[in-house]
């Protein structure tokens, strides 16, 4: 089927930036392109008819990061690389909220909690908290990150709890509707259901190929598919990650409200506005099999889940499951996101190792800073 002149003329032509992937990260970048250059013609395409990867997908945790998982990172990575790391995190929560405003996040200050069932994890982070405070306050200006809680949440069979009090969730949907209706009013295209098969850059402007056989050219291109980008980008150092979630059917008088980690942010659960459980993760039970870009549940993560649920979460009370989905993230051995230059037209903005929500707006700064060097 070939373009109308009207489709040809408004949608495609006399583009300055294409952007390939509509979640948090092509969102915010064509929402920071387009303010800086009001006149300029911006178009977003997505091959889904939502956000495919993760964005859409996510638990919606307001977080940078639980003391055992930053622990674990410096066990095995230069310190340096971690709190830089860590400050890009909170700098791009701080940023989020500045594009949108909280309200529209549907942002909750409830804190983030860690909690523990293992001796040696515990007494290890214990150990660790004053001098974790110390580095937090040294480096950020943030005092008193983490402390020790009771156990008020009726959780079962744990030997501790630590806090992260400057932690909290987001409505991940509220979140991405808000993006999408900046974007409009910024006068950004956005197109669903269009995926790019090929993109060349001749240094004077870039030649994109969709699915249709139809061929178009934009100035400029930013790629932001995250997990999916080596579908794209063979040469790039991303691998696809699938988490899986499940959400329980509304419990009332549900009791507690946060954000919570357990074995090393593996595992993840959370309250909902409407007095749900929300929780997911568990890959780290089957490395191989979630190393994918394919959505789907296995029962190996789903009966872990349901498990965690009836015995440390909520152990006497009854529950039913609504809902089940999974996402895909962008991992790699480093937890910093790739943002570069592919050729001289077009840029990348992937990876955002499972801390979209954190860092997806600074990332996208940093790449439209690429696009107009």
């Amino acid at each position: 089927m070939n373009l109308s002149y009207w489709e040809r003329s408004n949608y495609f032509d006399d583009l300055h930036l294409l952007v390939v992937g509509s979640g948090i990260v092509g969102l915010c970048s064509a929402i920071a392109y387009k303010k800086r250059h009001p006149n300029r013609k911006v178009l977003v395409i997505e091959r889904g008819f939502l956000p495919s990867g993760a964005s859409t997908k996510n638990a919606g945790f307001a977080c940078f990061g639980s003391i055992s998982e930053l622990l674990a990172d410096m066990a095995i990575m230069d310190q340096k690389v971690v709190f830089d790391t860590i400050e890009m995190r909170i700098q791009g929560l701080s940023l989020l909220k500045s594009i949108l405003g909280e309200n529209k996040l549907g942002y909750e200050p409830c804190g983030g909690f860690e909690i523990f069932d293992d001796s040696v994890a515990f007494n290890n982070a214990k150990e660790q908290m004053h001098e974790m405070n110390s580095k937090f306050l040294s480096s950020f200006n943030l005092n008193q990150v983490y402390s020790i809680v009771d156990n008020s949440f009726g959780f079962k069979g744990l030997l501790g709890i630590i806090k992260n009090r400057f932690e909290g969730a987001i409505d991940t949907g509220k979140m991405m509707v808000a993006l999408h209706n900046l974007a409009i009013e910024l006068g950004i295209l956005i197109l669903n259901g269009l995926e790019v098969k090929q993109i060349s850059d001749n240094d004077r402007h870039v030649e994109i190929v969709i699915q249709n056989g139809h061929t178009f050219v934009s100035e400029k291109v930013l790629i932001s598919t995250n997990g999916f980008a080596q579908q794209l980008l063979p040469q790039l150092q991303v691998l696809p990650n699938r988490s899986q979630v499940l959400v329980t059917k509304p419990i009332a008088n549900l009791p507690f409200k946060g954000t919570f980690h357990y074995q090393q942010g593996y595992f993840y659960f959370r309250h909902t506005p409407d007095q749900r459980i929300l929780i997911g993760g568990g890959r780290h039970l089957d490395f191989k099999t979630e190393q994918t870009d394919k959505f789907g549940e296995t029962e190996l993560i789903q009966d872990a889940l349901e498990n965690l649920l009836s015995t440390i979460i909520i152990p006497n009370t009854p529950f039913e499951i609504d809902y089940r989905w999974s996402g895909i993230m962008g991992l790699g051995e480093e937890k910093k996101p790739i943002i570069k230059n592919i050729s001289h037209n077009v840029v990348c903005a992937v990876k955002l190792g499972g801390m979209g929500v954190a860092i997806g707006s600074l990332v996208a700064q940093e790449a439209i800073t690429l696009l107009e060097d």
